[in-house]
């Protein structure tokens, strides 16, 4: 049996979609962390199945539009004194600005480098963002 001690203060992503843990472990760049991590793969749950699970010994600044785009249905806890001192659930951001990029040759921020790139959610269930310039339809399937 694997036993992963739970972490004194720091953080814990839970609930990522299972083999989908090292892309947020190396978008976060925890292969060079100075502190404990541990990537947990393939964790049986009640909820989905099987999840992965990323725990860290430390308290970083977490983008939650980027990770709640890579998987929407990760919940974030914050650990202080072994204990959950606050529960986040992530979901798909409404609007994001310069994280994804217009495809549309023809939009302006093809041709204009200083307009940011601003997409607004369309269709949570098909993770549809239109872009506020052009109105062109992009699907997020994956980022990283």
């Amino acid at each position: 049996m694997l036993t992963i001690n739970s972490i004194k203060n720091g953080i814990v992503i839970d609930h990522i979609q299972a083999g989908e843990g090292i892309k947020i472990y190396n978008f976060l760049n925890l292969q060079n962390a100075k502190f404990a991590v541990a990537l947990i793969m393939n964790v049986k749950s009640e909820k989905c199945g099987s999840k992965d699970i990323i725990k860290i010994e430390n308290v970083l600044d977490l983008d939650y539009e980027i990770l709640g785009l890579i998987d929407p249905n990760i919940t974030i806890d914050i650990i202080e004194n072994e204990v959950i001192k606050e529960k986040i659930k992530l979901k798909l951001p409404k609007k994001v600005e310069n994280i994804i990029r217009c495809k549309n040759p023809r939009c302006v921020t093809s041709i204009e480098k200083y307009v940011p790139h601003i997409h607004h959610l369309v269709d949570e269930n098909t993770r549809e963002y239109r872009c506020d310039y052009c109105d062109d339809l992009q699907k997020v399937t994956s980022l990283y």
